[in-house]
């Protein structure tokens, strides 16, 4: 299966599970991890949203 025609969004999300898996982190860790960041990034989404 190739990723040459995936959405950005799928290659940014297999690259992120490589990178946690290839340093071996813990699961609840990484999900905690990723939730700050898409806490985040909701955050700076709200700030850049014109009102």
């Amino acid at each position: 299966m190739s990723l040459d025609n995936a959405p950005e969004e799928v290659k940014l999300a297999v690259d992120l599970i490589m990178l946690l898996e290839q340093h071996e982190i813990p699961t609840e860790t990484a999900l905690a991890a990723l939730e700050i960041v898409r806490q985040d990034f909701l955050r700076k989404r709200e700030e850049n949203t014109p009102r």
